[in-house]
């Protein structure tokens, strides 16, 4: 039987803490949640691994280090309030539920919507609502942080709109075989000082399609 408390363990050390994840909590958390509880049973033993790993069809995990980069330009902490747009099963809100006061997963895939319901049934501080990416949880908002999982082409204006002043948008913007986690507020906007590959050298994997926050789109491709 596979030991996954072991392989949690090295991914947080040799994905987190080698490639300049220098929060502690972000890396306690990652540590603390059991990733291959939110992956289907025959990709398991891909769960820990440095790739993103597909949860349905087109849909995608983030890898660790991506998530981790992701989280640290949010700047969590427990006062905040969050939500976790194109959250798939739930491993994201599960890590966010830690850091945060409390988050909102927002799924627009039915049967995603289920899945994350399911798995995040014992976390108290999150809520799963089924809704049209591209609007956000409006009922929900205003966010301190917005979390998007997976890669966009354009800043999103109307989850932009549901923010707090001073609160942070967080997503992969990419850009043809790369992107860059960016993060965008009411007065201040920048980027991360690290690359965020989407295809390393000897591997075929990528973000896949950006995720499609179009409002009239009824399906979406995430990674």
């Amino acid at each position: 039987m596979p030991d996954y408390a072991a392989q949690r363990a090295h991914m947080v050390q040799s994905q987190l803490s080698t490639n300049d994840v220098a929060d502690p909590r972000i890396r306690l958390a990652m540590a603390a949640i059991p990733r291959e509880q939110f992956v289907p049973g025959a990709r398991r033993a891909m769960a820990y691994c440095d790739l993103p790993v597909e949860v349905a069809p087109g849909r995608y995990l983030l890898d660790p280090r991506s998530l981790a980069k992701l989280l640290a330009l949010a700047g969590v902490r427990r006062p905040i309030m969050c939500s976790d747009v194109g959250c798939a099963t739930g491993y994201s809100t599960a890590v966010l539920a830690l850091l945060a006061k409390s988050v909102v997963a927002l799924e627009q895939d039915a049967d995603l919507v289920r899945q994350a319901t399911e798995r995040l049934s014992a976390v108290a501080n999150s809520t799963v609502v089924q809704g049209t990416l591209a609007e956000g949880a409006k009922a929900q908002a205003p966010f301190d942080a917005i979390i998007v999982e997976g890669g966009i082409e354009e800043a999103p204006q109307a989850l932009l709109a549901q923010l707090t002043e001073g609160g942070r948008l967080v997503a992969v913007l990419q850009r043809g075989a790369q992107g860059r986690a960016t993060f965008s507020s009411g007065n201040v906007s920048g980027s991360a000082r690290a690359r965020i590959r989407c295809i390393r050298p000897g591997s075929s994997w990528d973000f896949g399609s950006p995720l499609d926050l179009s409002s009239d789109t009824p399906h979406t491709n995430v990674s």
